[in-house]
């Protein structure tokens, strides 16, 4: 009888350790909880952590001898299936890891990728996520084995071996794996040209873009769903609930049509070759004419996030983009004191919205114009630009024509300039 597949979403959870080793470089217990939020949305369960205190590494195994024994028991008695390790780890540290433990090991950089290859919608966000992946193994293939072949729910598990190419990648060797990333690079660079076609066809629409960005889980799909329509966007209380950018009409106070998008939120300690794989998720924001850069007004890290999030805009081309600063959860913060400069909201009690709407409104203020214009019959189809890419205040019918007061985009002024009326 042939093995029934699970639905994704019904395959069990993987029961799971947690491996780090604190040098004291950052936050072990951030670190760890943002770990787990990953195992999570990868569909695993993490049974046990299992830290070590240490002034260096130990040599092939990173953990010293006692910890491993320690993790192994635990990995026998709770019945775990795999092990993540908290950092990167090389090819032959995977190796001696699942070797000492009995149990299969990724690093948390590969958990990462697993997420980004089981999640990826986009022909351009699979092929990003599997070069992401190729050049992630490329310098591990020498004792990886089943180490990245593990069993079990999410990205990694048997259903995921079966969605498509770069996914059973194991077996072979580096000149295989350097040509199938050369022929990977041609064809996302050919997207690219497509990218930037898309571009110039976007911003001949005169439609202004505002692009959300920011780490995961700070509310950017709450306050995309509050500001343009409750439930247009997936927003869920786990790590890369929004994968591939989506995208909603939002009228400003002005009557400015634009153009809002989610994009996927990044992560603590994101290795830099991994800010490629974000690149198609995020492809909305080098088209944006505004970057609005959310962060967790509660999270005491959120100005060292800021930081890492400019940095990433930085990667991918967006330093001349226009930015705001949004602390969300404001409601939550308490009496914490912020720079003046920063825009707090809350997407769950509504606080500061119209601030930001109003912000995004003058950012954009030298895209637009008010006017009055008396629109002959025969030259109506005029009105449908200002309804498409503006706003209609008022219309009256009249006998020469349709007197209309609207909002309209200022390079859309030709258009009517011959029907302009003083306001």
């Amino acid at each position: 009888m042939a093995e029934k597949i699970l639905p994704e979403n019904q395959q069990p959870f993987t029961r799971i350790l947690l491996l780090a080793l604190d040098l004291g470089q950052y936050d072990m217990e951030r670190s760890l909880e943002e770990l787990t939020a990953l195992a999570q949305a990868n569909r695993m369960e993490v049974v046990a952590q299992i830290v070590q205190k240490r002034d260096a590494p130990e040599t092939g195994t990173v953990l010293g001898a006692g910890k491993l024994e320690e993790a192994r028991l635990y990995a026998m008695n709770l019945e775990a299936e795999a092990a993540v390790f908290d950092g990167e780890l090389t090819g032959s540290q995977i190796r001696n890891l699942s070797d000492a433990l009995g149990i299969e090991v990724l690093d948390r950089t590969m958990l990462i990728l697993e997420i980004f290859r089981s999640r990826a919608v986009t022909g351009e966000g699979k092929l990003q996520t599997e070069l992401a992946l190729l050049r992630y193994r490329l310098p591990r293939l020498q004792g990886l084995g089943q180490a990245l072949s593990r069993q079990g729910g999410g990205g990694g598990g048997t259903a995921g071996a079966r969605r498509g190419s770069g996914e059973s990648q194991l077996e072979l060797d580096r000149r295989h794996v350097r040509h199938r990333i050369e022929s990977l690079e041609e064809k996302l660079r050919e997207m690219e040209k497509r990218r930037g076609e898309n571009r110039r066809a976007r911003q001949k629409s005169g439609v202004p873009v505002v692009a959300l960005v920011g780490y995961t889980n700070v509310g950017k799909s709450s306050l995309m769903n509050v500001l343009c329509g409750e439930g247009t966007v997936l927003a869920k209380d786990m790590l890369f609930a929004t994968l591939d950018p989506t995208a909603r009409q939002l009228s400003l106070p002005s009557g400015l049509n634009v153009i809002l998008v989610d994009t996927v939120g990044f992560v603590s300690r994101l290795p830099h070759h991994l800010v490629r794989a974000f690149r198609s998720t995020l492809e909305e924001a080098a088209f944006a004419d505004v970057i609005v850069m959310v962060a967790d007004a509660t999270d005491p890290a959120r100005e060292e996030q800021l930081a890492v999030t400019e940095q990433v805009l930085n990667d991918l081309d967006c330093r001349d983009i226009p930015r705001l600063v949004v602390y969300n959860k404001a409601d939550r913060a308490g009496a914490v004191a912020f720079d003046p400069s920063v825009l707090l909201t809350s997407a769950r009690t509504g606080r500061g919205l119209d601030q930001l709407l109003k912000a995004l409104d003058e950012k954009l203020g030298s895209r637009v114009r008010r006017v009055k214009v008396l629109l002959p019959y025969d030259k109506l189809s005029l009105l449908d630009v200002f309804r498409r890419e503006g706003s209609v205040i008022s219309e009256e019918y009249q006998a020469e024509g349709v007197a209309v007061e609207g909002i309209l985009p200022a390079d859309r002024l030709h258009l009517v300039q011959e029907y302009l009326e003083t306001l």
